[in-house]
């Protein structure tokens, strides 16, 4: 069998430039969460967003981004955050952090991501209810794909909310030309291990102002005041980001660029290839939007045939799924009453066994346990996506000939070839 075909892993550029400030920062002993790389790395990030009345903070992870964006926002015990529920629970779960309530609103099918109408009767319903308007919005960037985000901020500038925009898997996409993450009042990068560019670990919060950079960077480092010992009269938290993963970040941002354009000539070789394909149908961007397509996504029509869809579902998963990192908790069970069909799984598993590793798309959140008692505002839009979607490798360690595999293997299974 070929070697195994990951869904996105980093790549490390040909100049070995990561390799340059990593030992730069050892020869240095700038071996902490600070230093040259990371205030390096943040006038990189700020060069590429290209707003320069932005700042950017480089932190530990997009998730800790979230976080201190909502309390830079003002989030508290008992306040409503408005959130994309078409997403991975990192939108999600600071806001509980924080002892708020997440407020989940569906999508809309042309992108995805959050439903503009749907997002102004959630603001009104909630108004009318509790008699407060939600603390914050937060839209997500779902696989790289832009939303609706004109529509979004002209619906926060009424209402007065600030906008925090998920934008970790949407590095480098563009709306009507401008980069996401720059429309709303933060916005937040990813730079895990399977984004667009990596740093191993980390994240990053563009902030709308140079004070706003300076506040969000002494949350960051445990809130110390300016005193020659630790006096605190705020609870921080310890999210900076180090010099050596920084080091990685100013490496990959040489070919930040580069990625950003194979993603795309991936989706190019998905989206003509599966045009000829019925019932496979490719997600494509919208017009106005340039995506970097973190992730190339297909739907299978309910109705599609999968060989071996028999096997589906036959027994319960024990560990983590193909690429998937980190410990998992067995859930004992087969089934969830929210679940991908039952030929999309077959055409998971069947890519599995063929060394291609495959993923549903997200689950919504107001379908995870954890949120069972959280207000929602559903079109049904997510359940549906949710049901026939399906991941396919995307990343730089993807080559023309993996795709063609991929897509020869797919073809095969859903015509019933041997």
């Amino acid at each position: 069998m070929a070697n195994r075909i990951y869904l996105c892993l980093a790549h490390i550029s040909e100049s070995g430039a990561e390799q340059k400030y990593i030992k730069e920062a050892f020869d240095t002993n700038w071996v902490v969460p600070l230093g040259p790389n990371v205030n390096a790395f943040e006038e990189d990030l700020k060069r590429f967003v290209s707003q320069p009345d932005k700042e950017v903070v480089a932190l530990s992870a997009g998730t800790a981004a979230v976080h201190l964006a909502l309390i830079a926002c003002g989030v508290g015990p008992g306040d409503e955050v408005i959130v994309q529920s078409f997403t991975f629970c990192a939108s999600s779960h600071p806001i509980t952090y924080l002892g708020g309530t997440p407020v989940f609103v569906d999508s809309e099918p042309e992108t995805w991501n959050m439903d503009p109408e749907l997002l102004e009767a959630a603001i009104k319903d909630r108004i009318a209810k509790t008699g407060r308007k939600p603390k914050a919005i937060v839209p997500v960037y779902l696989y790289g794909m832009p939303a609706k985000i004109g529509e979004i901020m002209e619906i926060a500038r009424r209402y007065e909310i600030p906008v925090i925009e998920d934008a970790a898997e949407g590095f480098g996409s563009t709306y009507h030309g401008q980069v996401v993450g720059t429309f709303g009042e933060y916005g937040v990068l990813s730079f895990n291990g399977n984004k667009m560019i990596t740093t191993s670990g980390g994240g990053a919060l563009i902030c709308p102002s140079k004070a706003a950079k300076e506040r969000v960077m002494w949350l960051a480092t445990q809130a110390r005041e300016a005193y020659p010992y630790y006096q605190h009269e705020a609870i921080g938290y310890n999210y900076r980001m180090s010099n050596i993963c920084a080091g990685i970040g100013r490496g990959q941002m040489t070919v930040a660029d580069s990625h950003i354009a194979h993603h795309r000539h991936v989706a190019d070789l998905y989206r003509e290839a599966f045009r000829e394909v019925d019932g496979i149908d490719f997600h494509e961007e919208v017009e106005g939007m340039a995506s970097n397509y973190w992730l190339s996504t297909i739907l299978l029509d309910e109705k599609l045939k999968v060989r071996g869809e028999e096997l589906a579902y036959a027994e319960a998963v024990n560990g983590a799924v193909g690429g998937a990192a980190g410990v998992v908790h067995g859930g004992g069970t087969v089934h969830t009453d929210c679940e991908p069909n039952r030929n999309v799984e077959a055409l998971r598993l069947a890519l599995d066994k063929e060394g291609i590793e495959s993923r549903p798309l997200w689950k919504p959140m107001h379908k995870q346990p954890v949120y069972k008692d959280a207000p929602a505002y559903v079109n049904g839009v997510s359940e549906g996506l949710f049901k026939r979607g399906l991941c396919l490798p995307s990343g730089p360690m993807v080559s023309d000939a993996d795709v063609r595999r991929i897509i020869r293997t797919i073809v095969d299974k859903v015509r019933g070839k041997k």
